[in-house]
């Protein structure tokens, strides 16, 4: 009775952390890309269901979504087209010509319509009421924003004088470490668009170095100037002095990643960066009638092809389609395709296209074998969550690396695009059907993925409270970020050190040449 009593006392005096109830948050996700959407409605969800009043600047309505009256949506009208850009720079038709472009050119791509999409959102008559708004104090308790490529929005922060939490679809970058104030080392952490893993060669290691060198300037000497005028534009009449983007980088309290083990590298980290990576998936809905009575059929089992939001499959060239569509129907799986044009000719019986899928929810019907995907995170995620082997086909940015990490774990075969064969393709196929060790895998590295502490919407939810409650958690921010390069790279330290032991070898060689110079003397002394 005495230790319940001691347990009952000890528990009062230790009281649960204040909950933070109908926080005001403003929510800016403008960049419009609709894989990005996935984790941005699911959050969305998540903290109105937890009772937050969300205001979001937005790319795409949710109003399908239903949140109710705790959610204002302020939309941009109309959705800017940023794929005119990538075809008006870089010449590409369609997105099967990208897997032609380097990663420098992507990069550049991505600066480039970043600085679009911005401009184009901000300057929305509605967005420019919520930065020329007369009332600001109290209106909002949180900026929550989306890192990439838009950070002329983090100066909403300095108006309504709030902290910042930042979501990033892309996971972890390696540019993220200078805004969180820690190093990330080239020698074992792949840069996000290079096709490696973390067991590099010596020349991986060199190329590594290199792309992730040519981001770091890019970024300082020309992307974020071209930001910083963006951002005076817009907000100079009311901030007067902006602050560089640089430096309002710095000050986001906390990031929510992406991302989750074992689907990225391990590499050093700080608190604020929080892995909530699969936070789009919830349990799986029943199918639509048609597409559960084709899979259900499926005594073979069955192969689901989808390549993603932007990569359109009835853009792909005429002779792959039919290359893919003889493969398709040489098998006894039968095959559900993620095909925007119903009115394809001459399907084999076995093969089903539909322009919509519900992916998650397919991914999750056991007779699926197989995953013939492009390698996106989101659909990476879905795959290994329901442990489905993959055949990757990655065309662009992190897909390669998505990719490499999944054939590394033993789970993946992946293609280039432009040398695919029908040999190929059949053998790739049939390995991952046949080859239990993929299966085996994939549920191995499922197993990892599900297992951790909290639900990632939950997970989600508790730290951008956190940063509410503690009013923008300062006691999270890395030291690092007040050092000078020279001070945070030990440069100085380095050259003390190389100093003193350069002083030191010349007072031994001073001494060595004065007592040679002393001996001689005696010599000559004695000879005479």
């Amino acid at each position: 009775m005495q230790f319940v009593l001691l347990c009952c006392l000890l528990l009062a005096l230790h009281p649960e952390p204040r909950p933070v109830e109908g926080a005001k948050i403003l929510a800016v996700y403008a960049f419009p890309g609709k894989s990005h959407f996935m984790m941005h409605t699911a959050l969305m969800r998540e903290l109105v269901e937890s009772g937050h009043q969300v205001t979001m600047i937005t790319a795409f309505s949710l109003e399908k979504e239903q949140l109710g009256s705790n959610y204002t949506e302020i939309l941009i009208e109309p959705v800017y087209d940023f794929w005119h850009d990538v075809k008006l720079n870089f010449g590409a038709q369609h997105l099967f010509e990208l897997t032609r472009m380097t990663n420098y050119d992507f990069l550049k791509m991505l600066e480039i319509i970043g600085l679009k999409t911005t401009e184009h959102a901000l300057r929305q008559p509605k967005v420019q009421a919520v930065i020329h708004a007369k009332k600001t104090k109290g209106v909002f308790d949180l900026l929550l924003a989306e890192q990439f490529y838009q950070e002329a929005f983090l100066a909403l922060s300095r108006i309504y004088k709030i902290p910042v939490v930042t979501t990033s679809t892309l996971g972890y970058e390696n540019h993220m470490s200078q805004m969180m104030g820690l190093i990330t080392p080239w020698s074992f952490v792949p840069h996000g668009f290079m096709p490696f893993t973390d067991r590099m060669s010596f020349l991986e290691r060199v190329k590594n170095s290199y792309a992730s060198l040519y981001e770091d300037l890019d970024r300082l000497l020309s992307y974020f100037p071209k930001m910083d005028a963006v951002a005076r534009e817009f907000f100079g009449p009311v901030l007067g002095d902006v602050p560089k983007v640089r430096q309002m980088e710095r000050e986001i309290s906390v990031m929510l990643l992406n991302s989750h083990a074992p689907l990225t590298t391990a590499r050093p980290t700080v608190d604020a960066m929080v892995p909530v990576g699969g936070m789009h998936i919830y349990p799986p809905k029943a199918l639509p009638e048609d597409m559960q009575a084709f899979l259900d059929g499926a005594s073979e089992g069955a192969i689901f092809f989808s390549l993603g939001s932007n990569v359109q499959s009835k853009d792909m060239p005429q002779e792959m389609l039919q290359l893919f569509l003889q493969v398709f129907g040489s098998l006894k799986q039968r095959v559900l395709w993620k095909f925007e044009d119903e009115s394809l000719r001459q399907l084999p019986s076995n093969v089903m296209v539909r322009k919509w899928l519900p992916q998650a929810d397919i991914l999750a019907h056991p007779k699926v074998k197989v995953f013939i995907t492009h390698g996106g995170l989101f659909g990476t995620q879905e795959g290994v969550h329901y442990a489905v082997p993959m055949l990757g086909i990655p065309f662009y940015c992190d897909q390669h690396l998505n990719m490499n990490k999944a054939v590394l774990g033993g789970y993946a075969i992946s293609l280039h695009f432009q040398s695919i064969t029908s040999e190929v393709l059949e053998h790739s196929l049939l390995q991952l059907i046949h080859n239990a060790t993929y299966k085996e895998s994939v549920q191995r590295v499922s197993s990892i993925f599900r297992d951790r502490p909290q639900e990632p919407r939950k997970s989600a939810v508790y730290w951008i409270e956190y940063v509410i409650r503690h009013r923008g958690a300062p006691h999270m921010r890395s030291a690092g970020l007040d050092l000078n390069w020279f001070q945070f790279y030990l440069l100085d330290v380095i050259a003390f050190v190389v100093a003193i032991a350069l002083a030191a070898l010349l007072a031994a060689l001073l001494a060595i040449r004065l007592l040679m110079g002393s001996d001689k003397q005696h010599r000559k002394s004695k000879t005479h």
